[in-house]
């Protein structure tokens, strides 16, 4: 019989329900019987032993939470009687000491890349079209409406067939009923014809809300974010849209690219639209400039490079009670094996570690590592509780609803997704990965903002755990969603790649589910996989302003 009940660490005052436990069931764990209490939903936790008000809960080895009022053995653990809680954290003495999992499965072991100059390589080739600031939004949006589909990049079905086939319906006549529920065309999702540059992915157009009218601050960190995107390894080559007055200048843009590429020598074209006037002449120039650079994009191809030149972005969102069971844990062994092998990931999200700062400053391989993240840290929560918020008001109504009641079990189940490495380096946003090993990454919990940030810091292919489903994409690299549990991942086949939830029914181990995501990832970083964030064009781009984003 299949387990339904799960201690997550030896030290835990609580356990987790795999299944609907009904109250006055009598479960059985570890030769100890309980009796619960109460209806204990799936994914939600019950106390084992008697906590009195005030008294601690720990999960994960951790403290989680206090309890706001007595809960007895087999009480639910809800935010009727639990409130956030969590370890101070001090600098120190690291511990590095590392045991590596065994990497000779993947010896010698390549994908198939786009190889720069710079020595970075790939997982795509994308060339990109963006805004220096707001303003330029409008003409981002005219030269993606004149170029996507002639160069073939377009999808030949897409949720207009749809609409267009019921609009004809009604006028033809219909009831209400035929327009609700008659079976409509199947959407294929496929590119409208043969594209112009087979060697190209695409042409990727972002927009934003930035540039000017905020802090100075904020515009340099969109130059620098953009400097991420234009040296990214899955970009050849950029087109730039600058209105010339605004706060995020051409110049600190330049100075951004040459801080990540000294050497930097892809095509570039920088179009001011104050400086070449009408309208009609900055778009055409545009599109001259943007045809010359797909052409010169289009003369790479793949090749074989080392597994060490993956950089995976460590990302969860959507999260549920499973997630720090299941998903986040695997992925965290995908991520050891690829350190052992000399590659790099990157760890964000910092108000979802809230907890485990001290796990993480112990595995700093020095003391200034160790000292600059909890200075980031601390700076990040103070700001939060300035702006009358808190790290503790981080879960969402959906986290909660599926057993994340207090930031700290969230923050504990996240931190999971950075496995047991060193911590090679602390980086602030949007600073650039340069270190192999475990990169840990301010950012904001919020997925796409953070997403966005692991991208432009370097990240070729993002690994994204989810327990309730998102859609979540990027415009540059392929983000693999991950289901926690198999119902997600059968209810949202369309738009999640992977099932851990083998991981909760008992049918596979972490460390082999790890291995299995790895084995994905080699397959998309060489192009034979289309994850389906890519083939929905989900390219979700948020970039961060330096306020209070939880």
């Amino acid at each position: 019989m299949k387990q339904n009940i799960l201690k997550v660490h030896p030290a835990d005052n609580v356990l987790v329900a795999l299944a609907d436990l009904q109250a006055n069931e009598q479960v059985t764990y570890q030769d100890k019987t309980y009796a619960v209490k109460e209806l204990i939903p799936a994914k939600h936790k019950f106390a084992i032993v008697d906590i009195p008000e005030g008294g601690e809960i720990i999960m994960y080895g951790v403290l989680v939470g206090k309890a706001q009022s007595p809960i007895p053995v087999g009480g639910l653990i809800s935010t009727a009687n639990v409130k956030h809680a969590a370890n101070s954290f001090l600098t120190g003495q690291s511990h590095t000491d590392w045991h590596k999992p065994d990497i000779s499965k993947w010896e010698g072991k390549t994908f198939n890349g786009y190889h720069r100059e710079d020595g970075s390589v790939g997982t795509a080739n994308y060339w990109l079209v963006v805004p220096m600031v707001f303003c330029e939004n409008r003409n981002i949006e005219v030269l993606q409406e004149a170029l996507v589909k002639p160069l073939g990049y377009g999808r030949k079905k897409t949720y207009e067939i749809k609409a267009q086939e019921l609009i004809g319906k009604i006028k033809a006549g219909a009831e209400i009923d035929e327009v609700l529920y008659t079976e409509i065309g199947s959407d294929t999702n496929q590119n409208a014809g043969n594209k112009v540059f087979p060697n190209v992915d695409g042409i990727k157009f972002l927009t934003h809300t930035g540039g000017c009218g905020g802090t100075r601050q904020d515009s340099s960190a969109l130059c620098g974010l953009l400097a991420g995107y234009i040296t990214h390894p899955n970009v050849a080559g950029a087109t730039v849209l600058s209105l010339g007055c605004q706060n995020a200048e051409v110049k600190t843009l330049q100075e951004e690219i040459n801080k990540r590429s000294p050497e930097f020598n892809k095509p570039l074209y920088i179009l001011d639209q104050q400086k070449t006037g009408k309208e009609a002449d900055l778009m055409e120039l545009a599109i001259r400039q943007t045809l010359a650079g797909l052409m010169q994009a289009n003369q790479h191809s793949r090749k074989p490079a080392p597994l060490s030149k993956l950089t995976i972005g460590l990302e969860c969102g959507g999260s549920d009670g499973f997630s720090g069971i299941s998903a986040n844990p695997a992925i965290g062994y995908t991520s050891d094996l690829l350190v052992a092998m000399g590659g790099s990931v990157i760890l964000a999200e910092f108000p979802e570690l809230c907890g485990v700062e001290q796990n993480l400053i112990d595995r700093c391989v020095d003391k200034s590592k160790a000292d600059r993240f909890a200075d980031l840290v601390r700076t990040y929560s103070q700001r939060a509780e300035e702006a009358g918020s808190g790290f503790y008001m981080n879960p969402s109504p959906g986290n909660i609803k599926d057993g994340l009641i207090t930031d700290a079990i969230k923050s504990a189940g996240a931190a999971k997704k950075g496995g047991t490495s060193p911590v090679a380096d602390v980086l602030d946003y949007p600073e650039k990965v340069t270190q192999p090993g475990l990169n840990l990454l301010c950012t904001p919990g919020n997925d796409v903002e953070s997403t966005t940030a692991e991208v432009g810091s370097g990240a070729n292919i993002v690994l994204f755990t989810t327990g309730l489903g998102t859609p979540t994409g990027n415009p540059i690299a392929p983000v693999v969603k991950i289901a926690t549990n198999t119902a997600l991942y059968n209810r949202m086949s369309d738009i999640i790649d992977i099932n851990t939830g083998t991981i909760v029914e008992g049918d596979e181990t972490i460390e082999q589910a790890g291995e299995r995501i790895l084995d994905y990832v080699v397959k998309v970083a060489s192009g034979e996989i289309e994850v389906h964030a890519v083939r929905h064009g989900q390219d979700d781009f948020i970039p961060w302003k330096r306020g209070v984003s939880l």
